[in-house]
This record gives structure tokens, sequence and C-alpha cells, in this order.
């Protein structure tokens, strides 16, 4: 008897990120059909067998798979087991047409590195609050994919900016309790938003999700010595809610939220 099909999916508050689809399927086979986003696609069990533009494809463990928008494609499982995957569908702006015919021509990318980055947009994804993060990431993974898909003769050097390093981080402190997505301060700033990213990891050891977050758990011990209570706590410093606190608290304190009011004297 065949495993029922496992399916989760939903639109998240990113830019740019029109849906995120996690299944699992055992004999179901897609058949021809296009989309009008971008499909990047991980596999994190058994492996997908597809054509696209007449030619057929697979995807292994460790590939990346980048289908591009109007472009029909079907998908079989290619073991007896099915396969597991993990799909981000990306606006077709985030791209750019001028990506579509070299990404026929190689859908399949083989990079450790750029799989590892994508699991991380998923990770951040699933955790409702950390969008700032979620968005980061996956500007990172866009650069990638247009170097694999437009190489250029020898990489960029980083390029250091030190003074759109300090205004991001004037921004953040400015925003602690509201937050701001990347694409609105890329825009205050006049600023790609790749640029902005690597520019304040640069200058600060730390991408502005992370330092965001200190930030907030920062203010959020203040607070809790001061005897609030966990959920108000959340809710003052930017917090999604109580529990999104707690796991963010918990990794830089080293204790829950709760447990850190108690030992207030």
């Amino acid at each position: 008897m065949a495993a029922r099909p496992e399916v989760s999916a939903w639109r998240p508050r990113v830019p740019g990120v029109v849906e995120v689809f996690h299944a699992r399927f055992t004999e179901y086979a897609y058949p021809m059909h296009v989309h009008q986003a971008w499909t990047l696609l991980i596999v994190d069990d058994g492996a997908v067998r597809y054509d696209l533009d007449r030619h057929e494809h697979g995807t292994p463990h460790d590939t990346v798979s980048l289908l591009p928008p109007h472009v029909p494609h079907n998908g079989s499982p290619a073991t007896p087991h099915g396969f597991r995957k993990r799909v981000l569908y990306l606006d077709a702006s985030r791209l750019g047409d001028d990506l579509i015919g070299p990404a026929v021509d190689g859908p399949d990318l083989r990079d450790p590195l750029l799989r590892w980055r994508v699991g991380q947009v998923h990770g951040a994804l699933a955790r409702p609050g950390d969008e700032l993060e979620a968005e980061s990431r996956l500007t990172l993974v866009e650069e990638r994919l247009r170097a694999h898909l437009r190489p250029r003769i020898g990489a960029a050097p980083l390029r250091r900016d030190p003074a759109l390093a300090r205004s991001l981080r004037e921004l953040l402190d400015e925003r602690i309790a509201y937050g701001i997505g990347l694409e609105e301060a890329a825009r205050l700033l006049y600023a790609h938003p790749a640029h902005l990213v690597r520019a304040f990891s640069s200058a600060y050891g730390i991408a502005p999700h992370q330092y965001l977050m200190s930030r907030r758990v920062e203010r959020a011990r203040r607070l809790l010595l001061d005897g609030r209570a966990a959920g108000e706590v959340a809710s003052a410093t930017g917090f999604y809610d109580q529990a999104h606190l707690t796991r963010h608290f918990k990794r830089l304190v080293g204790v829950t939220p709760g447990r850190y009011r108690l030992s207030a004297r």
C-alpha cells in the first residue's frame, strides 16, 4: 500500500517568496505544467526525475534545482520509495528574465554551500518572526544563483563599506521593537540588499538579523529584571510571540526567560 502524500504549504511574510511547499510523495507524478514563478527545489530524500525543454534531468541529494518560469516541466519519483522535497516559489522579478535561458540549459546545480544556504532559508521561513533572517539569507542565495547562471571572469573582491554598515546599524537600533525588512532598509539606504548584508557582516562580524535579535534579547533582559512577565516582554521587544522570545533568549543567554526572571534578586 502506497504511503499517503505529506504536504505543507504556506505564504510567508517575505518579499518575493510566492509560496513555500514541502512534500513527500511515493508514487505521484506531476504532468507537464508551468509556473509563473521561479521554482527553487532541494530534495532531502530520494530523487526526482523531470523533463525540462525536452531534456531529462534528475535531482540527487546534493543538487539544487532551479526551474525557470513559463517553461513546461513535469516530475516523478526516481526511486522506489519516492522523494521528500522542499520548494521555494520565487516571484519572477527576483532573478530576472535574462537568467531563464541559462537556467533551461543547466537547471541542476551541484553546490554544497548553495544547498546548505537554501536549507537555512527554509529553516528561517518555518519560524514566524524570523523574516529578516529569511530575507537576508535568500538574498545571498539569489546572489550565488546568479553567479552560477551568469559567471564572470574572476571573482569580484569584497567591497567594504563601513559607512553603509553604520547606517544600517543605526536603522536597526531605531527599529528594535518594530523591526524592518531587508528590502525596505535597502530602499532607505540606497543600497542593493546583498551588498547591505555583506557590508554589515564584514564591518561587525555578525549578520543584520543576528544583530537585531541580540539587541531585542538585551532589551528583554532589562524588562525581565524589572519583573515583567515573559509574554508581555515578548510583545514589547518585537518578538512574534513568547515562544519566539524563548527560542532566541535561550540561545543567547543559556536559560529561558522565565528562569532568568526568577533568578533576579
